[in-house]
Parts: structure tokens; C-alpha cells; sequence
């Protein structure tokens, strides 16, 4: 279960981001309001996840898989453009998950 909250905070965290961006500098009320229970769920679920998963793993896989993914909506949801550099760099995220994943001794299962 504890891998579920922790999919569950980081796709809260990804929802709060996009409407931070929607937001546009906390001048539109809706998106501001869907950025603090974006914040507010995936902080609750992280701590959480912290019971059973080691804190540095499961903010690895929470920062790292949130950067991807929000990079993603960037992409289709706000037409930012990612070039060379940045496709490398969320391919060596990846890359650190899944090793995190598949070969730590640390992650709790």
C-alpha cells in the first residue's frame, strides 16, 4: 500500500504544480485553490509513505518521477519545448529511479 500513497503524492504534486503554473503568479482563485490541495494531499500521503519507505528513496521517486511527469504536462498541456539536454536529463532520472527501484536494498517492500 505504501507504493500507492506514494504514486498517489506525486500525482497530487504534479496536479498542484500544473495549477501553480495556471495560476499565473496567484492571480486566478480556482488554480490557486486546486495548488493548495494539490500540495496538501501529496504532502499527506509522502508522510504516509514515510512509515514504511526510507525517507531519501522515497523522495528519489518522488521528486524524480514528479519531474518527469510535470515536464510531460509542460510539454502538452502548456507548449514548452524540451530540447536535447533536457530529454538526456529526464532519461538519467528515469535511469536513477529505476535503479533505486530495481536494485536498492533500501527501498522497502
Amino acid at each position: 500500500m505504501h507504493w500507492v500513497h506514494l504514486m498517489i503524492a506525486i500525482v497530487a504534486e504534479v496536479v498542484g504544480t500544473s495549477a501553480l503554473k495556471a495560476s499565473d503568479g496567484f492571480s486566478r482563485p480556482v488554480p490557486l485553490l486546486i495548488t493548495v490541495a494539490g500540495y496538501a494531499v501529496a504532502f499527506f500521503f509522502l508522510a504516509l509513505t514515510l512509515r514504511t519507505i526510507p525517507m531519501g528513496v522515497a523522495y528519489a521517486v518522488w521528486s524524480g518521477v514528479g519531474i518527469v511527469l510535470i515536464s510531460l504536462v509542460g510539454w502538452l498541456v502548456f507548449r514548452q519545448s524540451l530540447d536535447a539536454p533536457a530529454l538526456l536529463g529526464l532519461g538519467l532520472i528515469v535511469a536513477g529511479v529505476v535503479v533505486i527501484n530495481g536494485f536498492s536494498n533500501a527501498v522497502g517492500r
